[in-house]
This record gives C-alpha cells, structure tokens and sequence, in this order.
C-alpha cells in the first residue's frame, strides 16, 4: 500500500513513501496524494520506500500521474543499485530530481557495507549509475554515506573522488549515521573526517543543512507521533521539539507511554534514545 506524508526537513517536502508496494495499482497511492495536495504548503514532491523505490514496477507512471496534478517537481530517492536495468533508468527519465547512493567504491566495500543481493555486483551497479547519469536531463544529487574506519579515510575519499569524476551530477551530499545502524559496531564519522570529505569532494554535508523538524496533521498527538516513527525513526530530542510545537503540556506522560508500547521500539545510540515502530 502506497502512503503519502506530508514531512518538513531541510525543506518542505510531500513524501510519498511505496508501502509494502512492488504491484499494487497506482490509484490506491494517488488517492492518498490527492488527500493530503496543497501545492502552496511544499517545494517538492519525494518518492522514497521502506525498501527501494525501483522495485515499484509502476513507477514511471505513478511519476506521470502525479506531475499531472502538481507542478512542483518530483525527486525520487534511490540506492541506484538496479540502474543497471533500462527499463529501471528509463522510468526514472520521468522524474525532476534523482537522489542516488555511493557508498562504496569496489566489490569488497559494497558487500561490507550495502551487503547486496548476491547476484549484484559492484561493477554492474556502477556502469548503470554512469549509464544513468550520462542519459538523464534532470538534476541528480548524489550521496555518500560515510562510517567512521570503514570508507572515511583520506584513501577512501580519494577512490570516491576518482568515481565522481567519472559521472554527472548537479550535487554531492555527505552524510553519516545518525541514527542507529544495522549493526551496532558502526560509527559516525567524526567532524573532521567529515570536513576533510567536504574539501576532498567538493560536496555539502548533511548537518550544514537547515532542519524544521517533523509535522503531522493527525490531531491526537501520540498517533502523531506513532505515524511518524511508522516510516521515520525519530530521538528523543526530535519527539520533544514536534511535541513542543503543538504545545503539548505532557510530554513527560507521552514519552513514558512511548516507552512502555509494546509496539514500540526504543534503541540506545550515541546517548539517547531513538524510537521506532517495530
């Protein structure tokens, strides 16, 4: 099931987020689209999943569909690893703005950190995202996902570099894990390391970026909240700072409710809390 949300990070964004989706009829996702459409409250519109937007096989008309009822541009978020797939590329030829992942830059990098499906190799992906990016009218802003010891060290960087150097894109965005990770080793990377990849590869970090926070328009406060950690984990200070701006008098109640919902999950990272549905 497709859900739409309406969202405000950086800036102000309508997500709609590919549920559970892989065949389902577009309709059942517009309808929701046309629920929550005010064209005057947001700047774009973002196709992202709780998986990967690609697999939609859809896509490309779902895109269509919903350009037909705003004028806003349409970005879709991907890990880019089916670009190597024409019919994929070309459906995405229909979108404004296409967010692709670099995370890795050999075979060994990309097992250890995106651990593909074992018929998905390096290579294959790569020459797509160069296929992509050479074919592709829109703007493509690129990310780069970097974890402390594992791909941001200066010789990392400089194999990165050597990629980007290869591709077309409009920008790069450099980020880090914020929240928790898969596994439990892993790290952020430090603020040096992170200004050293913003020298090296020209590119913007995340945390240089404006946030205003979470919004919903569910009244009830906790299903507000519930809502959100459904598709986005949110901490501690990020559940308090939304509660905050509805003026909420209870947020120490709400926080223990949170903290005793069995279908809540409440992970310790980086010394706080951050809250998920399970």
């Amino acid at each position: 099931m497709g859900e739409v949300i309406w969202n405000k990070e950086t800036y102000n964004e309508l997500i709609v987020n590919l549920k559970n989706l892989i065949l389902g009829e577009p309709e059942d996702i517009l309808s929701e689209f046309d629920s929550h459409h005010d064209e005057d409250s947001y700047d774009v519109i973002t196709i992202v999943g709780e998986g990967e937007p690609t697999l939609y096989s859809r896509l490309g008309e779902l895109i269509v569909e919903i350009k037909k009822r705003s004028k806003k541009p349409v970005a879709v978020i991907t890990n880019g690893a089916l670009l190597y797939d024409k019919n994929v590329r070309s459906e995405l030829m229909k979108a404004d703005i296409v967010l692709p992942s670099l995370d890795s830059y050999n075979e060994e990098m990309f097992k250890r950190i995106d651990r593909p499906y074992g018929r998905i190799k390096f290579d294959e992906v790569w020459e797509g995202l160069v296929d992509f990016t050479n074919e592709y009218k829109g703007q493509i802003y690129m990310e780069i996902m970097l974890m402390n010891g594992v791909n941001d060290d200066e010789e990392s960087l400089l194999e990165f570099k050597k990629l980007l150097e290869q591709i077309k894109y409009d920008r790069l965005y450099i980020n880090t894990p914020v929240r928790p990770p898969a596994e439990e080793y892993i790290e952020e990377s430090s603020k040096e390391s992170i200004q050293k990849a913003v020298e090296i590869l020209k590119g913007v970090s995340i945390d240089m970026l404006s946030s205003v926070g979470f919004s919903s328009d569910i009244e009830d406060d906790y299903q507000a909240v519930i809502s959100i950690i459904g598709r986005h984990p949110m901490n501690q200070f990020e559940i308090r700072s939304f509660l905050e701006s509805r003026e909420n008098k209870d947020i120490d109640k709400l926080m223990q409710q949170l903290s005793k919902d069995d279908k809540v999950q409440k992970m310790d990272y980086k010394g706080y809390c951050t809250y998920r549905l399970k």
